[in-house]
Order: C-alpha cells, then structure tokens, then sequence
C-alpha cells in the first residue's frame, strides 16, 4: 500500500542527502515535491496545505539551524507531522463499567461493514471478552446470512429479528446480558451513496441502543469521497472513529491522511487483507513510517510473536545450529512465514529492503511448489534427505507435478542451508568454550612470555613465497546452482 506515495518521498528527500547545510530555498523545492505527492495520492488539499505549512515553519526555524544533519532533521520533521495527520496516537478503547460495550458501525454499501463486524468480534475474541454480533442490515438481501456465516468462522453469535432493524438493535441488549455477553457490535445498513432515509434510521438505532462507540466503515480506495462521506456521517451521528478498508489495495493514501484533520476522528482500526485475521488498530507512527520507507518493525515483531511459539522457535534454532534441522522442521518455519500475513507486505515492514524488491510480485503458487515436494516426500525422507537417490527422486517428482531436477535442486540448498547454519553453530560454540575462559593466569603469562619471544626473534610463521591459491573456487551456499525452484 502506498508505494507511489512512499517513491515520491525517497525521491525527494534523496536530493537534500550530501548536503551539508539546508538553505530556505533548498526546503521550499523539497517541500514543493512532497505537496505534488499529496495532491496525486488524492490528499485533501486544505491537509497538504496545513501539513506542507507545519513542516516548513519548522525545517527554517531554530529546529532545523543547530542540526548536524539537516537533511535527516527535514525527514524526522516530515515523520513527526505525517504521524500527527494520521492521528498522532492509537485510539484505546476502554469497556463500559456496565456491561455490554456496545459499538455501532455505519457506512455506505460496499465498505465493507458486515466483513469487518466479524473481524472486529474476532479482535474483541483476542482481548478476553465475548462479543455479539447483531445483524441490523435487514434491506440487503442475505445479509444476515452473510454475517451468520462469518460469525461461525470466527465462534461469535449473531443475534436478528426480521422486520424492524431499530427493535432488532435495541433487543440485542436484552440478549448479551441474558447470555453474557460483554460486547455487542451492531451491523447496520447501508447505501450506495448518503440519504435522508438511511441517516434517519442509523440515527434511530443509535438512539435506542446509546453506542459506547461509533465507527464509520470507510473504503480507503475511496479517496476524496471516503473524506465527504465521513464528515456527513459524522454531521449526523458524532462518530468516535474511523475503520478503513481494503488498505492493502491499490491505495493512494488521500482517505487515511485526510479524514483525521477533516474529520476530527481518528482511525481506530485498519483492514488489511480479506482474511478475518487481517484487521489490526490503526497505528499512526507506524504507517508514517512506512509511508517514508523506514518500514515498521514493530508491526513485524506483533506479527511474528503472535505466528511463533517462543519454546517452539527456540527449539528449532537449535536444532538448525546443531545441523539436526530438518525438512519438516523447514516445511513449518515456512508456513508459520506464511502465517504472518502476505510476503509483499512483510517486505514493505522490513527496513532498507530496496524498491525493487519491496515492490516485487511474489507469488504464492511458486512457494506452493516447495509445499507440494516436501509433502510428496516419506518421513524417513523428510528427517534424511541423503537417502533420496534418483528414483526416489522421480517419485517425488511424479508425486508433486515437478521435475525430478526440481527436486534435486530443493534437497541440495536445503543441505547447503544445513551445513552453513550448522558451521555458524559451531563456530559460537569454539568462541564460547569454557577452556579457553576457564585458562589460569599462570597460563596466560606463559603465552604471553611465548609470544614476546617470538616477537623478538623476528620468527616467521608462515612459509616464504606466495601463499598458494586455493583449488576450489570462493562461492556463496545456494548461489552457485541457481536459486530456490520455483522463484527462477
């Protein structure tokens, strides 16, 4: 997401590196190039104008005069006043003293409302508390059915009454507290733009349910109309924030920079994927961040502490150090990878990852490949692969719709991988032997006494002449017969 914004970005501040001294000048033309990506990524043009103001009063004033490098000054400026459009701190939610906690999303068809209840009751199911969906969309068809279905994906209830969505909204109260339910999220309907008729009935339900929370389902896809519809709903209801949709599509970035400083209301929470488990709040500093191709290790680390088991990951560093590794232990790294959420995306979360190949397209077919060839091998086979000759080889092949060179050419980086991890492992380990800590001082002293006179006897220690070439020429494991099978 944001990848022609986060190019202009690098492009602009790539020229203001090497400098050692910032003129006013030299901040106006940058200044210039980031309003032009604003304006592109469909930016509301009275936030570039606020935002671009803000950056400049600091980037030529005292700030800016006593840096050592100005250049890097102007980016953590730009960093700080992107953070504080996007809202500046993550919204926390706090829980009724009362229960339930009652959350009312509204939006316009298409936004994705009833998809993402569902992963905002699956959200609320990782905080410790049991929520209730309400299906109150009784004008689309088949909408309840929808959300009862997703509701079983994620183990929520859904609680509707056909008929009358006011009523239906306001029993669903009665309902949580008759089951216990501590969170009650309620699906409203909605329309494929703003009416009188469709604002009457969402400011009714909110009446009768009294939200602790109104969130505003917004596409960010939509740009400058996600921004005019958000300040209508807000006119109307006095929304608490904002969900944005569809972030890892092809977005420009105008609604999620602009509808905090329009709006009022900051973001809450972020969609990012179709999966359910891909919903997370909103971050302000971290999409910045990424924005400005820093990257967001934070985010990274979430994500991997929640798709690893810390025993089990250190369980599996050991055994790749100590060459035990094998490939089921390969095959689940792998897919618990995988498990993080969509390659490109990590990609774009690592620092310094070049532009081409954060914006590279990787397909997860190829790595099903692997998949498939590991699968298609025995147990014994997976735990040795020494054992696996060429007929087993042409099994394999057979049985995973691959190349018996595929195969081949899996098995030889997996032992090259194996053999270098295990070198590493052995190499720490002659580093931090309890001999060579455990050594007397009397036997410290000699050493030294030995080489002292070896120092003054001029002694050589290597042979005369030209130290001979190797016979074996240098390379690098699993580079010297083509890459990964399936990525060529």
């Amino acid at each position: 997401m944001f990848e022609t914004l986060t190019d202009r970005f690098e492009s602009a501040f790539s020229k203001l590196r090497g400098r050692g001294r910032l003129s006013a000048d030299d901040v106006d033309e940058t200044l210039t190039e980031i309003r032009v990506a604003l304006l592109e990524a469909d930016v509301n043009l009275d936030v570039v104008t606020n935002l671009t103001a803000r950056i400049r009063e600091r980037a030529v004033g005292e700030e800016l005069s006593r840096a050592l490098n100005p250049a890097q000054q102007v980016v953590k400026i730009v960093l700080s006043e992107l953070t504080s459009s996007l809202g500046g701190e993550q919204l926390a939610l706090t829980y009724a003293s009362k229960p339930p906690t009652v959350v009312l999303l509204a939006g316009l068809q298409g936004a994705g409302k009833t998809t993402n209840a569902a992963k905002l009751a699956q959200w609320f199911l990782r905080q410790g508390r049991s929520p209730l969906l309400v299906g109150a969309d009784l004008q689309r068809p088949a909408a309840v059915e929808q959300l009862r279905t997703l509701g079983g994906h994620v183990g929520v209830p859904v609680f509707s009454r056909p008929r009358n969505p006011v009523k239906t909204a306001s029993a669903s109260l009665a309902e949580a507290t008759r089951t216990g339910r501590d969170v009650v999220i309620v699906d409203t309907a909605g329309r494929l733009a703003i009416d009188a008729e469709m604002m009457d009935q969402v400011r009714r339900i909110s009446k009768a349910v009294k939200p602790h929370y109104t969130f505003l389902v917004v596409d960010a896809t939509a740009g400058q109309d996600a921004v005019t519809s958000a300040r209508a709903f807000h006119d109307s209801l006095a929304l608490d924030g904002v969900i944005l949709t569809k972030l890892d599509g092809d977005t420009r970035g105008g609604a999620a920079l602009s509808v905090k400083e329009v709006v009022g209301r900051p973001i809450a929470f972020a969609s990012v994927g179709e999966k359910l488990e891909d919903f997370e709040p909103f971050h302000p500093d971290r999409l910045a961040s990424r924005i400005l191709g820093m990257g967001d290790v934070e985010t990274l680390i979430d994500k991997a502490e929640s798709a690893f088991e810390a025993e089990e990951a250190e369980q599996t560093a050991t055994r790749l150090l100590e060459g035990t590794f094998t490939l089921d232990d390969f095959l689940s790294t792998m897919q618990q990878v995988l498990g993080m959420g969509n390659l490109r995306s990590l990609m774009g979360m690592m620092p310094g990852v070049p532009r081409e190949l954060r914006s590279a397209e990787i397909d997860d077919g190829r790595i099903s490949r692997i998949t498939g060839m590991i699968h298609s091998m025995t147990p014994a086979e997976r735990a040795d692969p020494d054992i696996i000759d060429a007929s087993r080889r042409q099994r394999i092949a057979a049985g995973s719709g691959c190349r018996p060179a595929d195969v081949k050419s899996l098995i030889d980086q997996f032992k090259q991988m194996r053999s270098m991890m295990k070198g590493l492992g052995g190499l720490g380990a002659k580093r931090a032997s309890p001999g060579s800590r455990g050594r007397s001082s009397k036997q410290s002293g000699r050493a030294k006494q030995r080489s002292g006179a070896q120092r003054r006897s001029g002694g050589r220690t290597t042979p005369k002449g030209p130290m001979p070439a190797p016979k074996t020429p240098l390379t690098l494991p699993g580079l010297e017969k083509g890459d990964w099978p399936g990525f060529n």
